[in-house]
């Protein structure tokens, strides 16, 4: 196995497919972490990008599904502008 599939976390998504993600990031938002994930097996511009909670306890990572709908609403909103002040730099 090589280290980038090492690096993978596999997700399931509410149909029960199987979906391989890299961690593209991990920010902080009202005192809670979240992980970004992006679908591993497609391109960068298609990949499919996944908000999870984010979280560490001895050593070890843990991801969460985000169950409440408004908590997913103001992360998601957070992550685009996020997005918006990337494209601004760029």
């Amino acid at each position: 196995m090589t280290e980038e599939e090492n690096n993978l976390i596999e997700i399931t998504d509410e149909e029960g497919n199987t979906l391989k993600c890299g961690l593209y990031d991990i920010i902080e938002f009202e005192g809670r972490q979240y992980a970004i994930l992006l679908e591993a097996d497609a391109d960068v511009d298609e990949a499919e990008m996944v908000l999870m909670r984010y979280s560490e306890e001895d050593g070890e990572s843990y991801f969460e599904t985000i169950e409440d709908d408004e908590e997913f609403e103001k992360v998601s909103e957070y992550v685009e502008t996020l997005d918006d002040e990337v494209e601004d730099e760029e």
